[in-house]
């Protein structure tokens, strides 16, 4: 995928002034955020939850934006669970859907201006054809934009995708295309609705819920996380660099030590020595 990244001179001042504190060379690949508080936005300015949902899905615009001027390469979306399909009241889910719909239909043209392409993971076969119709014509009005890569998390649960992904291996191993002893976790990723993704470096969570939501359990397994109490309705291009920026002071060791621990830690465990004073 070939990024430009030209365009930082895009960024308006406020968020240009926190880009510049960023190690440019030290960027996420991969943001994955979880967009919440719709409705508690909507609630705290005595408001229908429906005019929350639509001021999100603004911020999803200016979010987007911002990642496409940093040539940020991939950034995907929480946008709707399988949870919010089966169990949300069916007015609001009507309203969701027409929400996407109108969403898709009005920024497909500022998504080319950003040479940003749209795809979609989770179970989409199951939402109504009119809906999975405009996501199809977005994802081709896109499809040639070499930019960041949104996509968007639609009837999405990671239970239900490990589910879809041991039914696949299920069938190559019925079919005698793999044996169980031979399966790795490399077999089960390429099955994963993100196998053509690389695993979210940062998850960002707003409205400042400590959980998980079933969102890309198996990808986020070293990812960095990042909780804000901002609102999704309130949350825009300013703050996701913030959060970049938090995920840059950090020290990723995926299991491993890090860089600043001491060698002479590492030879007196050797040595079965303590380091505890007597």
């Amino acid at each position: 995928m070939s990024l430009n990244f030209s365009r930082v001179h895009e960024l308006p001042p406020d968020e240009l002034a926190v880009y510049r504190r960023l190690d440019p060379a030290r960027l996420p690949k991969h943001v994955a955020i979880i967009m919440d508080g719709n409705g508690r936005w909507a609630g705290k300015r005595s408001l229908k939850r429906f005019l929350g949902h639509q001021q999100g899905a603004e911020s999803v615009q200016y979010v987007v934006e911002t990642a496409s001027r940093i040539g940020l390469p991939w950034l995907t979306l929480y946008a709707f669970s399988l949870e919010n399909n089966l169990r949300r009241p069916r007015l609001e889910v009507s309203f969701l859907m027409r929400l996407l719909r109108s969403y898709l239909s009005n920024n497909v043209q500022r998504m080319n201006d950003n040479n940003v392409r749209i795809q979609y993971i989770g179970r989409t076969q199951e939402l109504e054809p009119e809906v999975r119709e405009r996501m199809e014509w977005a994802a081709e009005a896109t499809r040639h934009n070499t930019g960041t890569v949104l996509t968007l998390a639609l009837n999405y649960g990671a239970r239900s995708e490990l589910v879809d992904a041991f039914r696949a291996l299920y069938r190559e191993v019925k079919a005698g295309e793999l044996s169980l002893e031979d399966l790795t976790e490399q077999d089960i990723q390429r099955h994963l609705y993100t196998a053509h993704m690389p695993d979210p470096d940062l998850l960002v969570r707003t409205s400042g819920e400590m959980r998980i939501s079933n969102y890309l359990l198996w990808q986020i397994a070293y990812s960095e996380i990042f909780v804000t109490d901002r609102l999704w309705p309130d949350f825009r291009g300013i703050h996701m660099l913030e959060a970049i920026e938090a995920y840059q002071r950090r020290e990723r060791r995926f299991g491993g030590l890090g860089e600043s621990t001491d060698a002479a830690d590492i030879s007196h465990e050797a040595a079965g020595k303590t380091l505890v004073p007597r």
